[in-house]
């Protein structure tokens, strides 16, 4: 065919050596009239896509609750080993940290700490050395256990100590511990005398028989 006939079956839409075709774009607009959205969406509300489960797609719940960033009331701190500390997970210092409640309490080891506890919590172990440091220094001598004689033998000679001193502000401090007042006016008048020339070692410690029953270890406390 020639140059002419080329151009005018483009201009007509049809091409060469095929049968007549009519122009698509009266039906493409009656189709786009025909498309909404409630259509499609009715149509995709039943189809299932299925991904193949693989293990760096696997979602896995998070451990912590992030709070909202904008909500004023979020906490600012976090309940566990120290309360000012911030617990953040990969989140900047401009934006809200988050909060983790964990209503547990906590408690250390003693480690370099070799106060004895005695079994008692610290209001009753001090009573019972004030009483033991009282008796002793009243009768001279008393059977306890190994434990409690090495637990109150420091208190008794820093009232020995006190006494030596003999200030008004050294018998007050020995009144606020001993229980007995009468007994630490006779022990700042007998200690000068006694432990003048001596320079510590008040008390000495020596074991005995354990104690029947429950096999506990003895010993004997008394002022030198």
């Amino acid at each position: 065919t020639s140059t002419e006939d080329r151009e005018a079956d483009l201009a007509s839409d049809t091409f060469p050596n095929s049968p007549q075709t009519p122009n698509p774009a009266p039906s493409l607009a009656f189709a786009m009239a025909a498309f909404s959205m409630a259509s499609m969406s009715a149509s995709l509300s039943s189809v299932e896509v299925r991904l193949p489960r693989s293990r760096a797609s696997t979602v896995r719940p998070a451990k912590f609750a992030v709070a909202p960033r904008n909500n004023a009331a979020c906490m600012q701190s976090f309940t566990g080993m120290k309360t000012d500390a911030v617990l953040s997970l990969g989140v900047s210092a401009s934006e809200t940290p988050v909060s983790v409640q964990n209503g547990a309490l906590v408690f250390a080891m003693r480690h370099r700490y070799k106060k004895p506890r005695l079994g008692r919590p610290a209001d009753q172990r001090k009573a019972l050395l004030r009483g033991l440091c009282t008796e002793l220094l009243r009768n001279g001598r008393i059977t306890t256990t190994t434990a409690r004689a090495k637990a109150m033998r420091p208190y008794v000679e820093h009232m020995v100590t006190l006494a030596k001193g003999g200030s008004l502000h050294q018998r007050r401090q020995a009144l606020a511990y001993i229980y007995d007042k009468q007994l630490v006016h006779a022990l700042f008048e007998e200690v000068p005398n006694r432990y003048g020339e001596r320079a510590g070692g008040y008390t000495r410690i020596f074991q005995t028989l354990n104690r029947q029953g429950d096999n506990a270890p003895m010993s004997i406390i008394e002022l030198v």
